[in-house]
C-alpha cells in the first residue's frame, strides 16, 4: 500500500521544481525529507485567511481564489493546505507588485499564443488583468451553466469539475484563455505555499516543514549529501523568523 505521507510529500516535492528558487529562499535547495510526519497548523496559520483584507482582489475574486486554492493544495490529516497557509494573501499581494502589473517582461505585440515558451510571454494582459477577467468570466459561466451560482457557491464536486474543464480547455472564456487562467492559478498557488513567509504565504512555514526545507539558513551544506535523512533543525525565514 502507498504511504499517504510519502505520496503527498512526493507530489509537493515534484511540483516545487517549477517554483522559482528566489521565491522560496535565496540559494537553497530541496534534498531532505520532512522533519516531522504531521506538520501541525499553528494558531496563526488557522487565522491567516480571516485576518487579511485584500488590496487588489474584490470580494467575488477573493472568494473565488480562496475556493480554488483549497482544491489545488487541500488540507488533510498530514497538515494544512494552501488556504491555511495564506496562499490567497500571497496571490493578492503579488498582484500589487511590478510582476502583477506586467512590468517585468515585454508586452508589446504581435503575440503568438501557440509559440514555444522560449519565445517569452505571449499575451497583452498583465497577471492582474488575467485574474480580473478570468474570475469574472468563470463566475459568469458558472451562473449560466450551474443554476445561477458563482464558482465559490458551488459544492466541492462541481468546483472540481469546473477546474478540470478550465485545465482541459473545455470552457471558453471571452476575456482570457481558460488554460492560461488555470495555469496562473495553479502556479501561483504552488508559489504561495512554498515561498518565504515574508511574501504572505507559507504561514507557519507549513510548506517548508512538510518537505523538510531549511529555508534561509546560512549553512546546511553538511546535509546536502544525505538524502532521505530528516533535517534536524526547523526552517528559518529571510527575516529570521522560525518555527
Amino acid at each position: 500500500m502507498t504511504d499517504p505521507l510519502n505520496h503527498r510529500r512526493g507530489f509537493l516535492r515534484r511540483v516545487i521544481a517549477v517554483v522559482p528558487a528566489a521565491g522560496i529562499a535565496t540559494g537553497a535547495g530541496i534534498t531532505q525529507v520532512a522533519c516531522t510526519d504531521k506538520p501541525a497548523a499553528t494558531e496563526t496559520t488557522a487565522r491567516s485567511t480571516a485576518a487579511y483584507s485584500p488590496t487588489y482582489l474584490n470580494e467575488p475574486e477573493w472568494q473565488f481564489v480562496n475556493a480554488v486554492v483549497a482544491h489545488l493544495i487541500p488540507a488533510d490529516d498530514l497538515g494544512p493546505g494552501a488556504l491555511e497557509a495564506g496562499v490567497p494573501e500571497f496571490i493578492d499581494r503579488q498582484l500589487e507588485t511590478p510582476w502583477g502589473h506586467g512590468k517585468l517582461w515585454y508586452m508589446q505585440g504581435p503575440f503568438h499564443p501557440e509559440a514555444d515558451a522560449n519565445f517569452g510571454y505571449q499575451n497583452n494582459m498583465s497577471p492582474r488583468d488575467i485574474y480580473r477577467h478570468g474570475v469574472a468570466d468563470c463566475d459568469a459561466w458558472c451562473r449560466q451553466n450551474r443554476n445561477g451560482r458563482n464558482f465559490a457557491q458551488l459544492d466541492k464536486a462541481a468546483q472540481e469539475e469546473v477546474l478540470h474543464m478550465l485545465d482541459d480547455k473545455k470552457i471558453e472564456l471571452p476575456g482570457v484563455p481558460a488554460k492560461l487562467f488555470f495555469t496562473y492559478l495553479l502556479n501561483n498557488t504552488r508559489e504561495g505555499f512554498f515561498a518565504d513567509p515574508i511574501y504572505g504565504g507559507n504561514k507557519g512555514m507549513v510548506g517548508w516543514n512538510l518537505i523538510g526545507f531549511p529555508g534561509a539558513r546560512a549553512d546546511f551544506m553538511d546535509w546536502i549529501d544525505q538524502p532521505n535523512k530528516a533535517y534536524p533543525l526547523g526552517p528559518v525565514s529571510i527575516n529570521g523568523a522560525r518555527t
